[in-house]
Parts: C-alpha cells; sequence; structure tokens
C-alpha cells in the first residue's frame, strides 16, 4: 500500500451508500483509517460486525446507537467504541455527520 501522508477533503469523493447515508474516506493506511459520514434524519446504519475496532466520534446530529444490545442516544462531541466482531448499528434522530476511525483499515472501503 502507498504511503501517503496528505488527504485532502476537496478529493475524496463522497460515496452514496443509499437510505440517506453518504461517506467520504479521509485517510488511511495499512492499520488506521478514518472515515465521514453524513447522516440524513432517519436514516438507518443496520446492526453489523466486523473484525476491526472502531471509535465514532459524532461531529453533529443526534444517533441512537445500538452497540451489542446496548442502546444509547449520543449527539455532537460524544464518542463510542467499538470492539472487533460487537455487533452495532445507528439511527439518525437529528441529520448528523459521525468521524468513524477504524483499525486496522477497511479494505472494503477502498
Amino acid at each position: 500500500m502507498e504511503l501517503k501522508h496528505y488527504f485532502l477533503n476537496k478529493d475524496a469523493p463522497l460515496e452514496d451508500l443509499g437510505g440517506g447515508i453518504k461517506r467520504k474516506v479521509l485517510a488511511y493506511h495499512e492499520n488506521l483509517m478514518v472515515v465521514e459520514v453524513y447522516f440524513e434524519e432517519g436514516a438507518v446504519g443496520a446492526v453489523h460486525s466486523h473484525p476491526h475496532e472502531q471509535i465514532t466520534y459524532i461531529l453533529d446530529g443526534e444517533f441512537e446507537f445500538n452497540i451489542g444490545g446496548e442502546k444509547k442516544v449520543v449527539t455532537a462531541g460524544d464518542t463510542t467504541f467499538k470492539e472487533a466482531n460487537i455487533p452495532h448499528g445507528a439511527v439518525c434522530l437529528k441529520a448528523g455527520r459521525l468521524l468513524d476511525i477504524f483499525t486496522p483499515h477497511r479494505e472494503d472501503f477502498v
């Protein structure tokens, strides 16, 4: 994998995932990845799991997260942690953006 030091937001394509969700892969290398995810109000990030650890920082909006069956409403400035293989998902209560950090990087996103 090519090592890059700069990833400009203007150069990152905004991918429409459908259902009111879009994402931008902002920066990554083998062991780390940062992704910005945009949600319209009412959009649902279906419950899923993956072998990556994930931290999500709520940039703006309001979300009800379900992590391992535990539900909690989070807003701007809050953070969540998902260990590898734990089922998790979210419902967007007020339109917003999330900053997802993965380790290792998500090969399926690039």
